[in-house]
């Protein structure tokens, strides 16, 4: 099948699941709320200092559990009893994750790997024996690298910005890789991507228009107008905080 014709284009793509002040980001109620209004879902998934695979964005867990420390730093026996934000939701672990959507809506996969490959192969241990429909992404091009040479099947996403605003504030992106993954060089030779995922409020741009013949996603879109403003440049988005409409 053409992947413009896919859910990858059809489908509105909920950002850590359909999540509010209630249903955490990356949360079983957050996955629920989203399945139950029939939108696809975006993911996180990094591994645990006992190899155990999470859906977690963050590097850290304050933000989201109040316990200082990476989360890389940690056992699953350490952190299975944190709950986010206040609430009754724990940390999921990735199988917890597949079994709980059983194949209701895709899933968009990110890898958090801003090192070395090598938990990819645990993420596609469990992943290949999942029925449903989904894809993967990751800002890292080897992680999708890895994904070519082993699983070539899978369609895989490279994410790429600007690397500006809040949502990169700390984090450590040098000169080199931050002028190359906002160009993405290293598409043709290295990930050879299937699809493109770019922040919205760096669309339209040249680095993308090289690629005319991808479908691209815009991420980061949290709002109506953000969306209006983007549409026209982009086959779908990954959106949070507001209820998507193209009318």
């Amino acid at each position: 099948m053409n992947i413009f014709d896919t859910w990858l284009c059809n489908q509105f793509i909920a950002h850590r699941g359909l999540h509010d002040a209630e249903s955490p980001e990356n949360s079983k109620l957050a996955f629920k709320n989203a399945i139950d209004n029939n939108y696809a879902i975006e993911l996180d998934v990094r591994p645990l200092a006992d190899g155990t695979l999470v859906v977690f964005h963050d590097e850290t867990l304050g933000r989201l559990t109040g316990k200082d420390g990476f989360i890389s730093n940690f056992t699953y026996e350490d952190i299975k009893d944190l709950t986010l934000l206040k609430t009754n939701e724990h940390i999921l672990t990735f199988k917890e994750t597949l079994d709980f959507v059983d194949g209701k809506v895709p899933l968009l996969i990110e890898i958090k790997n801003s090192g070395k490959v090598g938990f990819e192969k645990n993420v596609w241990k469990i992943l290949s024996k999942y029925k449903g429909e989904y894809a993967i992404q990751s800002f890292n091009p080897y992680s999708l690298e890895w994904f070519k040479t082993n699983a070539p099947h899978v369609k895989r996403g490279q994410l790429a910005s600007f690397f500006k605003g809040p949502e990169f504030k700390g984090q450590d992106i040098g000169f080199i890789k931050r002028y190359a993954l906002k160009r993405m060089l290293l598409n043709k030779k290295v990930s050879e991507p299937n699809f493109i995922s770019y922040q919205g409020d760096n669309l339209p741009n040249r680095f993308v228009k090289k690629y005319s013949d991808l479908p691209v996603i815009a991420w980061g879109i949290k709002s109506q107008e953000a969306y209006n403003k983007v549409k026209k440049y982009c086959n779908n988005i990954i959106f949070e905080n507001f209820t998507p409409t193209d009318n």
